[in-house]
């Protein structure tokens, strides 16, 4: 009989937000850092990818994504997470910036 090896267990996603993890409200402007093989990591926010330069662009299918593209767009998980923390106080959702939408729950 052949004998299964141990189980391994990975974490493959990170949530970085501003915002408590129960604040459903807030989940909207949360970013995943994700595994994405390899070593390497990427910052995700609805279908796009974090560059090195700050700048978001859309992620296409694996088979279209040059190596030029990968090298600008994936990390190692310290540097993943570190633009991550750096981008999430500027997302905005539907022109409401995490600063509006903390001054709105603050008001209620």
């Amino acid at each position: 009989m052949t004998s299964v090896p141990e189980p391994t267990v990975q974490a493959t996603r990170y949530v970085v937000s501003c915002f408590q993890p129960d604040d459903h409200e807030g989940a909207v402007f949360n970013l995943a850092v994700e595994y994405r093989g390899r070593g390497l990591w990427a910052v995700i926010r609805m279908g796009s990818c974090l560059g090195a330069d700050g700048t978001w662009s859309y992620e296409s299918i694996p088979s279209e994504r040059t190596d030029e593209w990968l090298a600008e767009h994936r990390f190692d998980l310290e540097t993943a997470l570190k633009l991550a923390k750096e981008a999430a106080p500027h997302i905005t959702v539907n022109g409401f910036t995490v600063a509006d939408a903390i001054a709105m729950e603050a008001r209620r």
